[in-house]
């Protein structure tokens, strides 16, 4: 499937749009930045026997199951299904903690005002699977917690506000949490697993069944793979000095998490400052006496050309400046800001995406001139992708925004699966 199209499906983020999509849904009424903290939830325990299977309603042609296991050690884990309702003008919907009846929040009169449901599904005990069920959905989501509720409050609108990992006010910012990511529509079921945002502990797999039994698989983190991130990321900043270890944010004495290179801008806009300029100068550099070639993989085709002026023009793309950190991390700034232009917003992924593998020296290609054998092989990359695909079972998981581009004919490295006849839809909290 074509790397545009697999972000319309499921990339809610305006940075994530990509080339030549459909005409995208309303915006998903989300809000990133949380209000002031508030009261945390308490902990509720969940109980119930080992491998027993809770079916809480039955699938029709206009829904799909999802049986949500919980593989982990504790007995206290919550699952949360958030979305836009697509046979609803796409309005936001939550999933109530019987695991299928459909919750349209009202515009509050407020920022930041409590739910009126509950929409905690709680998973039982180890081993246990619960069955819930969704109507078609954009922008879906399926969070998972461990040990503590999260909370979910709404801004007018009505508009989401969800867990955040760069608001430290956030009630959350403290909760062991992780999601995946899914759209279903008229036309599939299209779902992955990112570390765009931060990779946790909580390791998530997930698998689609076909009609006809077939089954596809995205493997998710080993059990000790947090861990391996965590050490990883000291380790390239002892070795190249630069703040790969202030990516781990910690809490009561322990890593909870490791966010993005792009989120540590968030509460640090100085952090990478010339990362990447040495690097970006060695690419201009090449390409103002070679040409270099992207592939689009869409209707514009192959575009040439080469830097003049201190600007790289490709032709009906037009032309781009030299990239910012910023820019390389968000995937989303300065020369990759899509618009109107589809031939640029073509080249946009595929140029991000080959300067955060840091592979643009290698060739003259990209990204067909490339494969995942040579990616991040350099000092300058973001080793954030690098770490996380190391630990991921398949190697298969979002390490940034635009990591589902690959070579024509190339296998995916995102964790995605699509299926145009879903019958079952299963996600694994604690492995995959």
């Amino acid at each position: 499937m074509p790397s545009f199209f697999k972000k319309f499906l499921t990339r809610r983020k305006a940075k994530q749009s990509s080339a030549e999509a459909a005409p995208a849904p309303p915006a998903a009424p989300v809000s990133d930045n949380s209000p002031p903290a508030v009261e945390s939830e308490k902990r509720r325990s969940a109980g119930g026997p080992a491998e027993q299977q809770q079916v809480l309603a039955a699938a029709t042609p206009n829904t799909l199951t999802i049986a949500l296991q919980n593989r982990t050690q504790s007995s206290n884990v919550f699952a949360y299904i958030t979305g836009l309702a697509i046979n609803n003008n796409y309005a936001p919907v939550f999933i109530q903690s019987d695991g299928r009846t459909v919750y349209f929040p009202r515009s509050p009169s407020q920022t930041g005002s409590p739910l009126e449901a509950d929409v905690a599904i709680p998973l039982g005990a180890p081993g246990n699977t619960v069955n819930a069920v969704i109507p078609k959905l954009a922008g879906g989501r399926i969070w998972f917690s461990i040990d503590n509720r999260l909370t979910f409050l709404l801004n007018p609108g009505p508009a989401r506000v969800e867990p955040s990992v760069t608001n430290f006010s956030d009630p959350n910012i403290n909760v062991n949490w992780g999601f995946c990511e899914f759209t279903y529509n008229d036309q599939q079921l299209f779902a992955n697993i990112t570390y765009v945002d931060f990779i946790g502990p909580v390791p998530i797999g997930l698998s689609v069944t076909s009609s006809s039994g077939y089954t596809q698989t995205v493997s998710g983190m080993g059990p000790n793979g947090f861990d391996t991130v965590v050490a990883e990321l000291r380790a390239q900043s002892a070795r190249d000095r630069r703040p790969w270890d202030q990516l781990i944010y910690s809490a009561n004495g322990r890593p909870l998490r490791a966010l993005s290179p792009n989120n540590l801008l968030v509460g640090n806009p100085n952090a990478w400052t010339d990362y990447w300029d040495a690097y970006v100068s060695q690419v201009w550099s090449k390409f103002s006496s070679q040409n270099i070639t992207i592939n689009t993989q869409a209707a514009p085709g192959n575009l040439t050309g080469h830097v003049t002026n201190g600007l790289l023009s490709l032709g009906p793309a037009g032309t781009f400046s030299a990239p910012s950190a910023k820019d390389i991390f968000s995937n989303s700034t300065g020369p990759f800001q899509t618009g109107d232009n589809l031939a640029r917003n073509a080249v946009i992924p595929r140029l991000a995406a080959a300067f955060n593998r840091g592979i643009l020296l290698d060739g003259n290609q990209f990204p067909n001139g490339s494969s995942p054998d040579r990616y991040y092989k350099g000092p300058t990359s973001n080793h954030y992708s690098r770490i996380v695909h190391q630990v991921l079972r398949d190697g298969r998981g979002y390490g940034f925004p635009y990591d589902d581009v690959v070579p024509d004919g190339g296998s995916d490295v995102a964790g995605t699966v699509s299926e145009g006849s879903p019958a079952l839809f299963t996600v694994a909290v604690g492995g995959g």
